[in-house]
């Protein structure tokens, strides 16, 4: 069946006013993407990074009314009718070769494979796959961040390990994690989505009764083997404190989410309650191995 799909490009603010139209005149989904390529790199706690241009793109059934549309957007902040508004029709398997041709399975050093559902790999000794789809919370593996942090527990031995996935997104550090061998998994998020999403990736790769899910103000903290920290910079700064409380002596604490620039600014934060052991890069962004004395 045929797609009409509907954009529009609207400021920052602008946002939720463009999504709640599109979703009152009827869109299946509505997706927000980039439209001026400016990076967000460092969003505060508890808010929702966007762009400060941002394209709005609404999905309905073919048989929708444009007019109406085009008259149920007026309202929006900052978006002259009927210029900025793009129309394009798409098919089912548009949409499926897009989703193919970007999520496929990736392998992160040896053994560990993050596997979108629907697909498969040929078997190999020792194969540890994470069963994960592409969704609305941070993490599939494709970002370079993701991507270092899984590698260093794919070198890992984890198994008998308590583990704290300290913004946690999909849960995919913390499934991983589980899946080499980890006995508990806590995972913490500010993000009530990423939570529920958390809970359900690591129900769908059976090992749901290793993860714990908590807000921060839930989680209590307490003595884990490895905490993992995939944010950004500031907040990994400003949470230096918690984490290396939640460590045991002879832990360790990874961190990633920041630029190779702010590997000095973040280890000097986490001084003198840990020891640089390693750091790595990849694409210009860091990850830096603590230890606890």
């Amino acid at each position: 069946m045929p797609w009409l799909e509907v954009s529009l490009s609207v400021g920052r603010e602008a946002v939720p006013a463009a999504e709640a139209a599109l979703e009152s005149l009827g869109a299946v989904s509505v997706t927000l993407l980039d439209d001026a390529d400016v990076p967000v790199l460092e969003p505060g706690p508890g808010s929702m990074p966007l762009w400060p241009v941002v394209q709005v793109v609404g999905l309905f059934e073919h048989t929708a009314d444009r007019s109406a549309i085009v008259s149920g957007l007026q309202q929006v902040p900052g978006a002259d009718r009927p210029g900025p508004i793009e129309w394009r029709e798409v098919g089912d398997e548009d949409w499926e070769r897009a989703w193919m041709d970007r999520f496929g399975p990736m392998c992160f050093g040896r053994r560990l494979w993050v596997v979108p559902s629907g697909m498969s790999i040929p078997p190999k000794p020792d194969q540890v796959e994470i069963r994960l789809d592409p969704g609305l919370a941070f993490g599939t593996g494709t970002h370079p961040t993701t991507a270092l942090c899984l590698a260093w527990l794919d070198a890992q031995e984890m198994s008998g390990k308590r583990v704290i996935d300290y913004g946690c997104g999909s849960g995919i550090l913390g499934i991983a994690a589980a899946l080499l061998g980890a006995v508990r998994v806590d995972c913490v998020d500010n993000d009530p989505q990423a939570l529920e999403a958390t809970a359900a990736n690591a129900a769908g790769n059976s090992i749901g009764d290793r993860i714990r899910c908590w807000a921060p103000k839930q989680f209590c903290g307490g003595a884990a083997d490895v905490v993992l920290a995939n944010i950004l910079a500031a907040p990994l700064v400003r949470l230096a404190p918690r984490l290396c409380d939640c460590a045991v002596s002879g832990g360790r604490i990874v961190l990633s989410g920041l630029l190779e620039e702010q590997l000095d600014d973040v280890a000097a934060a986490y001084r003198p309650a840990c020891e640089v052991i390693a750091s790595a890069t990849q694409d210009g962004w860091a990850r830096l191995d603590l230890g606890i004395p």
